[in-house]
């Protein structure tokens, strides 16, 4: 993550995950917070899945951001769906509907952002790190002191 963009997008994700984290805990306890989960038990599995996710995007990889966009994409996108429907049907809207469809949208726009930015990243792909190799072949000092090693033969002949 060499990038200030990946920074930003690892840092939202994981301030969102600790807002769903907290709204879940205020729902639990029979508090009502700013965006109440939809269902409780698909929530917790999505937190747990969401934590998981975001540690490995950010090593770079693609198959962990792809399951970051997945689950976000069926949950939040159900609970997009049913935010946007009275919108459109013309009832009257309250506060929390708005709060809810904004909690919704960034819950999309997030994981959807990290998905890009780790499948374009150019560094990926074209520099993949292998720590087995790495030290022998790109370890300059040990290049040369191979190559001074090499130049005094030191070896009797008869």
């Amino acid at each position: 993550m060499k990038n200030l963009s990946s920074w930003l997008i690892a840092i939202f994700a994981f301030m969102f995950w600790g807002f769903r984290v907290v709204s879940t805990v205020m729902y639990s306890m029979g508090m009502e917070f700013v965006a109440p989960p939809m269902e409780i038990t698909m929530e917790i599995v999505l937190l747990f899945i969401t934590f998981i996710c975001i540690c490995f995007i950010a090593k770079r990889k693609l198959l962990p951001a792809t399951i970051y966009l997945i689950a976000h994409g069926f949950y939040y996108g159900i609970y997009l769906y049913q935010n946007i429907m009275p919108m459109i049907q013309g009832e009257t809207i309250t506060l929390n509907t708005y709060v809810c469809l904004l909690v919704s949208l960034i819950a999309i726009i997030i994981p959807l952002a990290a998905f890009f930015d780790v499948l374009l990243d150019k560094n990926r792909t074209a520099h993949p790190v292998d720590k087995k190799t790495d030290w022998f072949y790109k370890n300059e000092q040990y290049d040369r002191k191979m190559d001074e090693r090499a130049d005094r033969n030191q070896y009797r002949t008869m």
